[in-house]
């Protein structure tokens, strides 16, 4: 199996978006589907555990969502989440059970594993977060090349070319990223992986590795 393949980076159990990524062999194939995915999925979530609270918005009963979150459509977000103070939510999310995302956090056109934290002033766009993955404070995803060019992977196999304008950066399950760090177009980071904090990533991070700077990128000691 590729090492970027979706199911090499995520653990389909872990987000309600399994159908979604099970069409799609890269997971950035999923990206210009989630809308349509959500506007499918939403109506039939199960009314005793999602309410729909506007315009396709669903929030589940257990999530607890802060009164000055803005919360924009098509939107799902999964039990137990939760929703804090001055989160800004553009549409075209997916929030998994349990994942936090935190005051002043943007999000959009995303899907959040369950467990993901994006717990303070994160931007996320255009991106997929593996199980239990997680932001430190100030880190963002850059989705926009700044010559506005198609976004392309830089994989161990060669270039990869995406077809997209848009797209943030692919972290697989357990990812670490560290504070105020920028992930830059087109950005995929293995499973276990963990990013300095002040990094800029460009690229390809191996699973079980530690991204220390450019040039610079270990295996991570096996712990026990």
């Amino acid at each position: 199996m590729n090492v970027l393949e979706a199911r090499s980076l995520l653990d389909y159990q872990q987000t309600m978006a399994a159908p979604l990524l099970e069409t799609v062999r890269f997971p950035w194939e999923a990206l210009p589907k989630i809308k349509e995915f959500l506007l499918q999925l939403g109506p039939s979530l199960p009314s005793e555990e999602y309410e729909q609270k506007g315009d396709g918005v669903w929030v589940a009963r257990s999530a607890r969502v802060a009164p000055t979150a803005c919360l924009c459509g098509p939107l799902i977000v999964g039990k137990n989440a939760e929703i804090r103070h001055c989160a800004f939510i553009r549409g075209n999310a997916i929030i998994g059970e349990g994942a936090v995302v935190g005051n002043s956090t943007e999000l959009k056109n995303v899907i959040l594993s369950n467990g993901v934290q994006v717990p303070h002033y994160n931007y996320v766009g255009d991106s997929i977060l593996g199980y239990k993955a997680h932001m430190g404070a100030g880190s963002i995803t850059s989705n926009v090349k700044s010559d506005k060019t198609l976004v392309t992977i830089a994989s161990p196999e060669g270039i990869i070319a995406t077809g997209l304008k848009k797209m943030g950066a692919i972290l697989g399950d357990f990812v670490e990223v560290g504070c105020n760090s920028v992930l830059n177009p087109g950005t995929v980071v293995g499973r276990n992986s963990s990013i300095y904090p002040l990094s800029m990533v460009r690229g390809f991070v191996p699973a079980d590795h530690i991204y220390k700077k450019q040039g610079e990128v270990v295996l991570r000691e096996k712990r026990g």
